[in-house]
């Protein structure tokens, strides 16, 4: 059991310094995008189903709350949170619905998605990404694998942060570094190289 153990966390390191070189450009790319989204006083939501409903929350509450270091909270909602909301729109539309309709309500233009899916292939975080692209929202998607749909709905200005494996718990893994990579970013990019 031991050695299993290390060989997922020599995996998991791998595909982390496999993938830097290309990753580090395009979250730099979506990093300054939200920064400079929320020094025009708008917000970010973000949305994804399992464990990237998961990292949407862990995303939305380094904003609000803080990173490693005092700051203002920042304007950010994670869409997967109201259970009250998302029965509804389930139950009286369809659950490919349940960001959607939430993002016609809440975005505004020049607001961003954070969209994220392992496979690239979340219908309902599909039909978000959609949803944005109609009220004039940026949209930022962390993918995985071949980049799904998502990557075939991307429009000019989105960004995509691939991760270049197939296995759906390295790809986590590595979400979770882009969104600290992302956090840390938006915090020096809006408050400074700590002191």
């Amino acid at each position: 059991m031991q050695e299993r153990i290390k060989e997922l966390f020599e995996q998991s390191a791998q595909l982390k310094l496999q993938s830097m070189d290309r990753l580090a450009p395009v979250i730099a790319a979506a990093a300054e995008l939200m920064g400079n989204q929320l020094l025009q006083e708008r917000k970010i939501l973000s949305c994804g189903n399992g464990g990237s409903a998961g990292d949407s929350q862990h995303f939305s509450s380094e904003m609000l709350n803080r990173f490693e270091r005092e700051r203002p909270g920042l304007p950010a909602i994670a869409l997967t949170t109201d259970t009250s909301t998302l029965t509804s729109i389930a139950n009286d539309y369809h659950y490919d619905e349940v960001f959607a309709k939430q993002v016609r309500a809440l975005g505004q233009r020049g607001d961003v998605l954070l969209a994220i899916s392992t496979s690239g292939g979340s219908s309902n975080v599909v039909q978000a990404m959609r949803a944005a692209h109609d009220r004039g929202m940026h949209v930022v998607a962390l993918t995985g694998k071949e980049g799904g749909e998502m990557a075939l709905n991307l429009a000019e200005g989105d960004i995509e942060i691939r991760v270049p494996s197939s296995t759906t718990a390295r790809i986590q893994e590595v979400h979770l570094l882009v969104i600290h990579s992302l956090c840390d970013a938006i915090d020096r990019m809006l408050f400074g190289e700590e002191i």
